[in-house]
């Protein structure tokens, strides 16, 4: 491939919009457009550097560092590939959806690839004040699914235990959309009558019934150009799965009360805590309308699925939460949380930490504040005898803290007697819950 070829290419991609780099077959970044370097630039020059060391601080390419690596997929598959990674950027590590896509020469041979990044702005991969938030793989998986389904028109259905973040999720889909300018309207299904889930949804016409002394809008109009989302979907009853189905299958309803069939036009995200599957074959939900939802399916990770994010998700909670600002965990409270299993999930979590808040008068919040709420909360897994265990290798650090709060859980009103019985002085124990180091 000529270099006037290479410079031709180099002076379109600058006049795009889109952050967009250029690397040969060694990694190796060749040029970067200016929206790249206003998006991602530093002090240092990126040509000449590998992608890899750049976006990731890598000394070898991402596969080889247990990372997918698109330059690598879109090799191997001849055509462009995309992945979400974890960026390095001058706001810090940074959510990034990237797009890698071959170029060939004359003679069909890939020569060059163009990289197109995107900085996801409905997560943070640090501490947040609202949003989705988190990095382990469980996380990571469940927002490149958000990701590849959110620009569609495909309805969504997603599926997980209680206090999984299913409505923040939604709300990201939306925001990620083609239909972000419009509104998100979320429907709790839990509990609704027939008539209050007619009323509701699709409107009334005045004098429809007693007290309808006024037209009134429907949630279905109230998301035209936007989202609907339908939370805890499971539990609507028989009677009114079928008047939802009419309106998903015909995309038209029709006010309580009135005559005239309107048109619809929103996109559906749906949510339930339910395995729909099983109430499919006990006939409690309709088979029909599972599979009008179910086009694209995304799980939701329970709290244990991704442990690595409860002290980011902590620190972001408290955030949210304390009225007291700039406050901290101890990395004793930390790894406390870190070791405990969450029926409620997130929703848990957030309880307990406000709980903690308001038992906290430092600047810290410590063991005590949230053991003394905790009373409510399993301290150990279903079917545990309450031994300490570890489900991985840590590092020696990380297993001291560990023990320390297993340990300090069942010793809360004698700190001396722990101390004793841990073999250091009052004082160690105290400088190590506050530190989280050794001796």
């Amino acid at each position: 491939m000529t270099a006037h070829f290479l410079s031709e290419l180099i002076s379109f991609l600058d006049g795009l919009p889109e952050p967009r780099i250029v690397m040969d077959l060694d990694y190796r970044i060749v040029a970067a457009n200016a929206a790249y370097l206003r998006e991602f630039g530093d002090d240092r020059p990126v040509a000449g550097r590998t992608c890899y060391e750049v976006s990731h601080h890598f000394s070898v390419p991402c596969d080889q560092a247990g990372e997918s690596c698109p330059l690598k997929q879109s090799l191997e598959a001849g055509g462009p590939q995309r992945v979400l990674h974890l960026h390095h950027t001058p706001r810090g590590e940074e959510h990034v959806a990237v797009e890698t896509t071959p170029i060939r020469d004359d003679q069909g041979s890939i020569v060059y690839f163009v990289e197109t990044m995107r900085v996801v702005r409905q997560a943070s991969s640090r501490a947040a004040a609202q949003g989705l938030v988190g990095r382990s793989p469980a996380f990571m998986g469940m927002l490149e699914k958000v990701l590849r389904v959110a620009n569609s028109s495909a309805s969504v259905l997603l599926l997980g235990e209680t206090g999984t973040g299913k409505e923040l999720v939604a709300r990201a889909i939306h925001e990620a959309s083609a239909r972000e300018e419009g509104p998100f309207v979320a429907v709790d299904c839990a509990g609704m009558t027939e008539t209050l889930f007619e009323s509701e949804l699709f409107g009334y016409e005045k004098g429809a019934f007693t007290g309808a002394t006024h037209r009134k809008q429907g949630l279905v109009e109230a998301a035209a150009g936007g989202t609907l989302f339908l939370d805890e979907i499971g539990e609507l009853p028989l009677a009114q799965q079928v008047k939802l189905l009419r309106l998903l299958e015909t995309g038209t309803y029709r006010r309580v009360g009135g005559l005239d069939w309107l048109p619809a036009d929103f996109r559906l995200v749906a949510a339930t805590h339910r395995d729909l599957r099983a109430m499919v074959q006990a006939e409690t939900f309709r088979r029909d309308l599972y599979f009008r939802i179910n086009t694209f399916p995304i799980h939701m990770p329970a709290l244990h699925e991704r442990v690595e994010d409860i002290p980011l998700l902590a620190a972001s909670l408290l955030e949210r939460v304390d009225r007291k600002p700039g406050r901290k965990f101890t990395p004793a409270a930390l790894a406390w949380m870190s070791g405990r299993r969450y029926s409620g999930n997130i929703r848990e979590l957030r309880n307990l930490i406000e709980r903690a808040t308001l038992l906290a008068d430092g600047d810290s919040i410590d063991l005590p504040q949230l053991l003394d709420m905790a009373d409510d909360i399993p301290a150990v897994r279903p079917g545990d005898d309450g031994a300490f265990r570890l489900n991985e290798i840590v590092d020696l650090g990380t297993l001291e803290k560990r023990y320390l709060a297993w340990a300090q859980q069942r010793a809360t009103a004698d700190q001396a007697g722990l101390a004793e019985r841990l073999g250091v002085s009052l004082r160690t124990l105290y400088r190590k819950r506050q530190t989280g180091r050794g001796a």
